[in-house]
């Protein structure tokens, strides 16, 4: 049976999910890590792709997207397909990296972008890499650190989270991490990982 082609249209959110083969690693250390986000930021940039809040785990990863110029499936395949060649190459490996399609929900902007931007930058938490929020505020691999201005990224756009916290960047900066720290004991919420969003094959009549 065929697949489903996946619904998609320009502006639409979409939060991403995609596990390693078996649950297997995708990330060995940081050097495939950083791999990794030099060719996602050269796809994001190369099509004018929005990104607000992304999360490395070790044997997955978290994206949140909004279609741009091309349509993510696009983007998707040529960000897998390139990764998995270097990380294959990298490590003397052969065979599928990725476990089947990544995962990918579509969202309402308005009612889920700061609960998605929240949940998917405490991965790492949750995950126990790193064990509080001091620390995630200069962790490297999500996009957490960016949005507090501990580090720099050109392709994630963090104008659009902090705007919905205030005008002024210093105060917004504080109150989002005051949001994302209450978000710290929630855990895993099933409407935010897809029970209760519109899943990417079915659900269009909803959306528009």
């Amino acid at each position: 049976m065929p697949r489903q082609a996946r619904i998609d249209a320009p502006g639409t959110l979409h939060h991403i999910i995609c596990r390693g083969i078996e649950r297997r690693n995708i990330f060995k250390d940081n050097t495939d890590r950083n791999r990794f986000l030099e060719r996602l930021g050269s796809v994001l940039q190369k099509t004018s792709t929005p990104c607000y809040g992304w999360a490395l785990i070790p044997n997955h990863f978290h994206l949140l997207l909004k279609t741009g110029k091309e349509p993510i499936a696009q983007i998707m395949r040529r960000l897998l397909t390139g990764y998995a060649v270097t990380f294959n190459r990298r490590h003397r490996r052969y065979g599928r990296l990725f476990q089947n399609r990544y995962k990918s929900i579509l969202c309402q902007e308005n009612t889920y972008l700061l609960e998605l931007v929240r949940y998917i930058h405490l991965n790492p938490i949750r995950a126990g890499i790193i064990k509080d929020l001091k620390s995630l505020d200069s962790y490297a691999y999500t996009g957490h650190s960016i949005i507090m201005g501990k580090r720099k990224n050109p392709w994630q756009d963090i104008d659009s989270v902090l705007q919905l916290f205030g005008k002024s960047q210093y105060a917004a900066r504080k109150k989002y991490r005051d949001f994302v720290e209450k978000g710290i004991g929630q855990g895993r919420n099933p409407e935010i990982t897809g029970g209760g969003l519109l899943r990417s094959i079915g659900g269009w009549g909803v959306l528009k």
